[in-house]
């Protein structure tokens, strides 16, 4: 059974990830992309489909101990696991070098005092758990084949094979150092080259001290800070720019539920306000990175916009269920692909043109066709801002004419003037003027409950959603409206859970809701980090901060978060570890360093 969600921890190379659990199990990793067929997919079934366990040996009939003591080495994605054991104590040092040929997972034994039993366990499964490869020895190297796919499997220590697992049981003493790597490679290729398990990790470490330099933030909570940064580093796809929004897929927003997706692609959204993060803390390298891939994505087609893409701009990310996985704790189906891709949400719009106005703002060279694709976005909006669609959250319900769309169709209009006004484009400026007060005016008439004193989630609707937190972020209002305030208190008393955390909006149990499934789902982080912004923005500073570091002690051991806090079970859930969640926390640390407002 795989462990919690926050028992994991990430390791990768910015073009895939794993994750490692405590018992020093790696229970998934897809290779050779994040969206690739996972050959560790334990973390969605069991030991069946595939796991690498390396730890103390235990007895067969017990369960794996778990490591006493874990942590990243500094600044870094370089994992370090020690467990105490009655024979002595021993180190896992778990990491993926930035890729400069096959990718590698590496793993390094280090005796620390005593005479330790160790054993590594590594049992591979292609085809997300259903596919078992031919592994066989090759030139004095274990390999496993399975059509287009070949993993090597390198160590000193002996190795053998016995129920379809590839063992290797040896004892370590102080000073020894036993390394085993695994790299990926097309079938019909060469071997990749033998690994080098020392010099990569000086160059890991080395790769992640310097990366880290350039973070422009000293505040009160730089490692919370740090580490969010490096988190969403690692799910930058290194060779085209693009950002997952997290590496892994299904893990149940309701455990034993079905609202289990696969978020290994590239959401606009998600990817602009993570560029935003990188941006405000020093980042412009990625900032470009993200609008070149940014303009090959959407290409000439701006009026076909896709709420999300591949890793290198795909448009068909067909969504399929993979009947053959129990999924995460029996939460079922495991989802691959991801049919929301084709999804009308108009607050996308908004989102892309605020992540290329705030890169214009903080200097990042001019692009005409950037400036050009802005233009042709509020085209585009000039005619369908005022069409009902599925929304910030996706939903498989009927589409609405949702407040927070619309504030973002705003938003769009409201950054491109700003462009026009600076010089830099040329466009219809009175005509999107006018354009932008009827968007306002018609948010402000129809989306506003004027007995209740709050925005509603859409037009004509009587439940709250917490998107309408960013009204004030966006400029949209002032703080100090009193609309604004109203919402912010409207969320606070109808979609706060006991802890004080923000659920998205309301859901239904059993019964199918507005989002068109069935299901309860935990507290949103990302809605929760919002209110702490609000409140800070609204002068309840004290309030902000404690929301904030509340918040902060939900994070891991690693300092890593998954998408949604369930506050019943009193654990983290959904997809792990999460863009969304990481983007708003360096946000409100921002904020809160910048108006004073943190204790110590």
């Amino acid at each position: 059974m795989a462990g919690r969600i926050e028992d994991y921890a990430l390791i990768g190379d910015m073009q895939t990830a794993a994750l490692v659990c405590r018992d020093g199990t790696v229970d998934w990793l897809c290779l050779p992309r994040f969206d690739s067929h996972a050959i560790f997919a334990g973390l969605l079934g069991t030991e069946e489909h595939g796991f690498w366990r390396l730890g103390p040996a235990h007895a067969a009939d017990a369960q794996p101990p778990t490591a006493a003591r874990r942590t990243y080495r500094g600044d870094s994605l370089i994992l370090e696991s020690e467990w105490d054991t009655p024979r002595g104590t021993v180190r896992v040092t778990d990491f993926m070098p930035p890729r400069d040929g096959a990718p590698q997972l590496i793993r390094i034994v280090e005796g620390v005092s005593g005479r330790v039993p160790m054993r590594s366990a590594l049992r591979m499964r292609f085809s997300y758990g259903r596919v078992v490869p031919w592994v066989h020895k090759h030139e004095g190297r274990t390999v496993a084949v399975a059509g287009p796919d070949s993993v090597w499997f390198d160590t000193e220590a002996e190795t053998y094979g016995k129920s379809l697992t590839t063992y290797a049981d040896f004892t370590v003493a102080p000073g020894d150092r036993i390394a085993f790597t695994i790299s990926w490679e097309p079938s019909h290729k060469e071997p990749p080259a033998l690994p080098e398990p020392e010099q990569s990790l000086v160059a890991t470490e080395e790769f992640w001290r310097e990366w880290v330099e350039h973070c422009t933030y000293h505040g009160p909570y730089r490692e919370a800070v740090i580490r969010s940064l490096i988190t969403l580093k690692a799910l930058t796809y290194a060779p085209t720019g693009g950002i997952v929004a997290a590496p892994t897929t299904s893990l149940p927003e309701d455990i034993g539920g079905v609202r289990n997706w696969d978020y290994r692609y590239t959401w606009l959204r998600d990817a602009a306000i993570t560029l935003s993060s990188l941006l405000r803390t020093g980042y412009r390298e990625e900032a470009r990175a993200w609008r070149e891939w940014l303009l090959r994505a959407v290409a000439g087609d701006p009026e076909n916009l896709q709420i999300m893409y591949g890793l290198a701009g795909e448009r068909e990310l067909g969504e399929a269920e993979l009947d053959w996985l129990p999924g995460y704790e029996n939460s079922a189906p495991v989802r691959v692909g991801n049919g929301a891709a084709h999804q009308l949400q108009l607050d996308v719009y908004g989102e892309v043109t605020e992540a290329l106005h705030l890169a214009h703002m903080t200097g990042l060279a001019r692009h005409d066709y950037a400036s050009l694709l802005q233009l042709k976005l509020i085209r585009y909006l000039e005619d369908h801002w005022d069409e009902p669609d599925e929304g910030i959250w996706e939903v498989r319900g009927p589409r609405r004419h949702f407040v927070h769309s619309k504030v973002m169709a705003w938003v769009a209009v409201d950054r491109t003037i700003k462009l026009i006004e600076s010089g830099d484009a040329d466009g219809p400026l009175e005509r999107w003027r006018e354009l932008r007060d009827d968007i306002h005016r018609d948010v402000c008439e129809k989306g506003y409950d004027k007995e209740r004193n709050t925005f509603t989630q859409s037009y004509g609707s009587k439940e709250l959603d917490a998107s309408l937190l960013l009204i004030p972020q966006m400029g949209f209002l002032p703080p100090d409206d009193k609309r604004v305030i109203g919402t912010i208190e409207a969320i606070q008393r109808e979609l706060s859970t006991p802890d004080g955390f923000i659920l998205r909006y309301p859901t239904t149990g059993e019964h199918e809701g507005v989002d068109g499934l069935p299901g309860d789902e935990g507290a949103f982080l990302a809605c929760s980090f919002w209110m702490a912004d609000d409140l800070a923005m609204i002068g309840r500073v004290d309030e902000a901060r404690k929301l904030f570091e509340k918040l902060l002690s939900l994070r891991n051991d690693l300092g890593l978060l998954a998408e949604e806090w369930d506050p019943r079970r009193k654990r983290q859930v959904g997809n792990f570890p999460q863009a969304f969640s990481h983007v708003p926390l360096i946000d409100t640390a921002l904020r809160l360093t910048a108006s004073g407002a943190y204790g110590g």
